[in-house]
């Protein structure tokens, strides 16, 4: 008897799981659109129309959204019964209060809709849209009621505000929901609208806040003296966070300028202070391996389309060598029958980088040519909420640092390095020991020279290249090594630094022109007190 009743009680619940099942694995019937609501929108009346409207964007619906969307792009139709169904392009449609698909009539016709239908349609959609399944349309739509003034949102807002768990959409809504409180008669919504604002740091509600604090005629726009205190601490507030990203706007770039300041007078440190020579060429060779880039990225373009993410990668060596072969041979066929004459040396390396010049303008034309970043160097890093650190800046700032270990390295763990301090310390001593120091000359200046090119390759990163490129880094750079100390690494590095942050902290201030003279009277009354520089140089210069 009892294994009959387990038998019997087993039979009765697989018959149940048989019932269940189709049940549990149908697709639940979608909740359709009140049919009430749709109705409206086939009639004349366009007052009736802007209400439904705004009705249907007030749902937390997916198919009040999607009867707007079908709506503002005319693919709503009204059949001969009333019905309104959304149009798929060809002969079937949704039916969105049952959510069925059915076949369109032969006689249904576009719901007509006029320009002030439009912008209504759009406002609920922003409205619609706050209860998406997607982060991405939610954060759109916040955004679009920042600029809405209907204080009848706010129920819906409060409604998105409950369920929302995204940061930055939450923080979205919350200021759409500031401004709107702002037009409410309540001065504890209003309070709580500008310590929402303030408490945003964005410059953009300043104007805003700043209107709550103006008087007229002695009459405030504002009239409630705790939301007017609250306005003048949020506007301190906003203004403190705004001059922080100033300054560190300002040390970035700073930064930035001083690591291109310091790949290009890395290597006229090196000449300058190993030979003497005042190489007035140096800007352009700059220039050349800039142009060496644009000619890599355009055989990428044309052979390697795939790695064109990598030409920049690929521009380095070939800069490297062109421009130290180029600096070789200028070393052998001119500047070596000039030590000991800086005058003749001057004008020479001028007439020099004249023909550079010409040269380059009878290759590649006079005009400008475009240096793209690579995807991986394009955008940047928003911080402090309003400082964009470009990822091209950052990684020149980089890559100066990288070659200046590199230098480092060479000059102090290589035999070509040992060979150049010794020169620089005592040239005639170390020709009495063997060291070859014509070819020590013509190396050295093919490592300047190289690292010029290098120089090139990050500034094709930050603008366009042209002829003239090199001519606006020559001064500066010679500026810094005058103030680093002539052919000492550590203090160009200092002096690169210092007079890039310098140069930027100055500009908001006396205008670019202006800063670089201050910079330039600044260097010259140093150099009357410290004429060594920084660093007291050692070599052929002090000779």
């Amino acid at each position: 008897m009892r294994i009959a009743a387990i038998a019997h009680f087993l039979c009765r619940l697989l018959l149940a799981w048989l019932v269940a099942m189709p049940m549990l694995s149908a697709p639940a019937a979608a909740a359709g659109v009140d049919p009430s609501l749709l109705a409206p929108l086939a009639g004349d009346d366009t007052g009736a129309k802007l209400q439904a409207i705004a009705a249907l964007g007030q749902l937390p619906d997916p198919g009040a959204a999607a009867v707007l969307q079908a709506l503002g792009n005319d693919q709503l139709y009204a059949t001969d019964d009333g019905r309104l169904l959304i149009g798929d392009g060809g002969a079937r449609a949704t039916d969105p209060a049952t959510g069925a698909t059915v076949d369109l009539p032969a006689g249904a016709g576009t719901v007509s809709i006029n320009n002030r239908l439009r912008r209504a349609i759009e406002a609920a959609l922003a409205g619609s849209r706050l209860f998406s399944d997607k982060p991405g349309e939610r954060l759109d739509a916040a955004r679009r009621l920042q600029q809405t003034g209907d204080p009848a949102r706010l129920p819906m807002l409060e409604k998105a505000l409950a369920s929302e768990k995204n940061e930055a959409v939450r923080d979205a809504l919350l200021i759409a929901q500031a401004n709107l409180e702002l037009k409410s008669t309540d001065p504890a919504k209003r309070l709580h609208a500008v310590e929402l604002l303030g408490a945003t740091s964005n410059a953009a509600f300043r104007p805003t806040l700043a209107a709550l604090t103006q008087e007229r005629d002695g009459v405030y726009a504002e009239p409630d003296a705790g939301v007017r205190d609250a306005a003048a601490r949020a506007l301190k507030q906003i203004d403190r966070h705004l001059a922080t990203i100033e300054w560190a706007g300002n040390l970035f770039y700073g930064v930035s300028l001083g690591s291109v300041l310091l790949l290009a007078a890395l290597g006229l440190a090196i000449t300058f202070g190993l030979m003497g020579v005042i190489n007035m060429a140096h800007g352009e060779l700059l220039m050349i391996g800039a142009y060496v880039t644009y000619v890599v990225q355009t055989l990428f373009r044309s052979w390697l389309p795939g790695w064109l993410d990598w030409y920049v990668v690929a521009a380095l060596p070939l800069a490297f060598v062109v421009t130290a072969l180029v600096g070789m041979a200028l070393e052998r066929t001119v500047i070596r029958w000039l030590y000991g004459r800086p005058l003749e040396t001057l004008l020479a390396t001028w007439g020099i980088s004249l023909m550079l010049m010409q040269g380059v303008r009878t290759l590649f034309g006079a005009q400008n040519v475009e240096v793209g970043n690579p995807s991986w160097m394009s955008g940047g890093v928003t911080v402090l909420g309003g400082l964009v650190l470009t990822y091209n800046r950052l990684v020149i700032i980089g890559f100066a640092f990288f070659v200046v270990f590199l230098v480092w390295a060479l000059l102090n763990h290589t035999r070509l390095g040992l060979f150049v301090r010794a020169i620089t310390q005592n040239r005639r001593m170390a020709d009495c020991v063997g060291v070859p120091t014509g070819r020590v000359d013509m190396l050295a200046f093919g490592l300047g020279s190289g690292i010029a090119g290098l120089a090139g390759v990050a500034l094709s990163q930050l603008g366009n290249v042209g002829p003239d490129l090199g001519r606006g880094y020559i001064v500066d750079s010679f500026m810094v090594v005058v103030l680093g100390g002539v052919g000492q690494l550590a203090g160009t590095v200092i002096a690169a630094l210092g007079l890039g942050g310098v140069n930027k902290f100055l500009e908001p201030y006396a205008g670019a022109v202006m800063a670089k003279i201050t910079i330039l009277v600044l260097i010259v009354l140093f150099v009357q007190k410290r004429p060594q520089g920084l660093f007291a140089p050692r070599g052929r210069s002090v000779e």
